[in-house]
């Protein structure tokens, strides 16, 4: 699901920010969904909602939680605080931070710790905009718009403190399931403003309502989807999911620490053997 890249700073937790000036773009969405899949990797993961305001991103999790409690599942959940910035970094592996849609101190200041700067944009020039600006007869990249300036900005700011880089990821969400040629315009517009600004364009969810029905219990598209967690028999279109999700979170190239895929693998073993009896030499050794 996951691919192992080379480990950061020893020590210091990765972090990773999703950001976008434009609301309703799919970031609480794809945050938890990336959080889900590290703590699924063994990772400890700490996620930070910064929309002090509409706290989707909060309330995602807490759904999640409610849901585990009274179904009984074994959700994995991240440790989570809504715009507190404690003590983290040394602590967790990884930090998943939630951006508002809006301009503040606080989104500045979370864009310029962000060693993965995640970007979901909603797959049309409105969205578009946010990063750039096009010719309405060409529709040829003329120019960048505010928030690809702020984010060049911080990106050149982290590099002259600590010459660490930020790998800017925009993932366009809510694709299409079926050709169209503004679907191909908005490719071609990615791919020029690509090499301008630097970062890699991949896609990411397609419509689907299925990820609309995930919010109110707090599901992912990760979790087991079976009768008892989702209430109901899943269908395709959860199939499809998963594969969608797994595809986003293997090219995102987030750097995994073995410590955790060893967690991981023993927490799945306790899993499948929890309900076996115990045999003799389990209990008196070989």
């Amino acid at each position: 699901m996951l691919v192992q890249t080379s480990q950061g700073q020893s020590g210091s937790a990765h972090v990773v920010v999703l950001g976008n000036e434009k609301g309703g773009s799919g970031k609480s969405t794809t945050a938890l969904h990336i959080a889900v899949a590290l703590l699924k990797a063994g990772q400890r993961v700490a996620t930070v909602d910064l929309d002090c305001r509409q706290q989707s991103f909060t309330r995602y999790i807490n759904n999640r939680s409610a849901w585990a409690r009274r179904t009984g599942l074994d959700l994995e959940l991240p440790v989570h605080c809504c715009i507190k910035l404690g003590n983290t970094e040394r602590t967790f592996d990884f930090i998943i931070i939630d951006t508002p849609g809006s301009d503040s101190y606080l989104m500045r200041l979370a864009h310029s710790m962000a060693d993965t700067l995640v970007t979901p944009i909603n797959d049309s020039f409105l969205d578009f905009d946010v990063l750039g600006t096009v010719d309405p007869a060409t529709y040829a990249v003329i120019g960048e718009s505010h928030y690809a300036e702020m984010v060049r900005d911080t990106r050149r700011k982290r590099r002259q403190l600590d010459g660490a880089s930020t790998d800017w990821i925009v993932v366009r969400n809510r694709l299409s399931m079926i050709g169209s040629r503004n679907k191909q315009l908005v490719a071609d517009g990615l791919n020029e403003l690509s090499f301008r600004l630097g970062f890699r364009s991949i896609d990411g969810f397609a419509e689907r309502v299925v990820y609309r029905e995930f919010f109110p219990r707090g599901l992912t598209a990760l979790d087991d989807l079976d009768e008892a967690t989702l209430g109901t028999r899943p269908s395709l279109g959860h199939v499809t999911a998963r594969e969608e999700v797994t595809s986003l979170l293997r090219q995102l190239k987030l750097p995994l620490d073995e410590r955790g895929r060893r967690r991981a693998a023993n927490r799945a073993e306790w899993f499948t053997q929890v309900d076996k009896p115990l045999e003799l030499h389990d209990i008196l050794g070989a």
